[in-house]
């Protein structure tokens, strides 16, 4: 009987280890596989604004952003009497986005009757763990529109409505450096169509440096501020600054924070801010950003 089992013994040592070696060379593919799996930094900003101006991220294909915008600031003297602000701008905006990295927006803020556009495209992703592609990269074009009594004379020529125009051409390069920190950098090229006043550039060159440091699940801590290289000479102007709180609540962004810029087309706040950022009225203004985000096409799973 004892003789009878070793045959027994040697299949099963055989078997084993064919499936042993089955498996191994199984692992070998999957590594191999997982290792050629491009895999990118998410949720750099979480929000498709930094604060003041656009950040690199870009909603997934099908999303639509329903954003109100707000500027609260007093006027310079002890006869005002109105409720917690003197003045107030609001900007209402929606924006789609027609693909995961293109996304086109519009919008319309009632104290300085602009109205202002932009389309979005996500042009780089930083991959994880990947030397060769450490940043994301977005580019945007706006542009923004005033009317003639609203328009700044001393800037804009009032000869004719085309000459209100501004386009602002923006690329903002960003890197994710922890789970907790992020930093952006925005080169901007700002184009006023006309101007009134020879000594005012029509092209104006600037600088944003924007950041954020995640405080918790929902919480983060966002900075933003704009260096213009050239400023117009007609009028005083000063570089914008902003510091606030983003609070995520599942679909909806709300944004707390203090700004020099009452402002919200990108030409505007970046070139024409005329306060600066201290407690002197009417320099500082608080700031209230809501946006909802609402999915148009249902989300599948691969």
């Amino acid at each position: 009987m004892k003789n009878r089992t070793h045959p027994f013994l040697i299949l099963v040592l055989l078997f084993a280890s064919h499936v042993s070696s089955n498996a191994q060379d199984l692992l070998k593919k999957l590594d191999k596989e997982h290792k050629d799996t491009l895999q990118y930094k998410i949720a750099t900003f979480k929000t498709t604004r930094i604060g003041l101006g656009h950040s690199i991220e870009t909603r997934k294909k099908g999303t639509l952003e329903i954003s109100l915008y707000n500027r609260y600031w007093d006027k310079p003297n002890t006869q005002s009497q109105r409720f917690l602000a003197d003045e107030v701008n609001t900007r209402y905006g929606l924006s789609y986005s027609f693909s995961n990295d293109f996304t086109v927006g519009f919008g319309y803020a009632n104290f300085d009757k602009i109205s202002d556009g932009f389309i979005k495209y996500k042009l780089a992703k930083q991959r994880v763990h990947d030397k060769k592609s450490p940043l994301s990269i977005t580019l945007v074009q706006s542009l923004s529109h005033r009317k003639f009594d609203n328009a700044n004379t001393n800037l804009y020529s009032p000869s004719s409505s085309e000459n209100k125009y501004s386009f602002t051409t923006q690329a903002l390069i960003a890197r994710k450096f922890s789970p907790e920190l992020s930093l952006q950098i925005s080169p901007s090229f700002v184009y006023r169509a006309s101007s009134n006043n020879n000594n005012n550039p029509n092209a104006q060159f600037a600088i944003g440096f924007g950041g954020r440091h995640k405080i918790n699940t929902h919480t983060s801590i966002v900075s933003e501020y704009f260096y213009v290289v050239n400023p117009v000479k007609s009028i005083d102007t000063f570089n914008s600054f902003l510091i606030g709180i983003n609070w995520e609540v599942s679909d909806l962004m709300l944004q707390f924070h203090l700004t020099n810029a009452r402002n919200f087309a990108e030409d505007t706040f970046i070139t024409e801010t005329a306060n600066n950022f201290n407690f002197k009225d009417p320099n500082l203004h608080f700031g209230f950003n809501a946006t909802f985000i609402l999915h148009t096409k249902k989300r599948t799973f691969k």
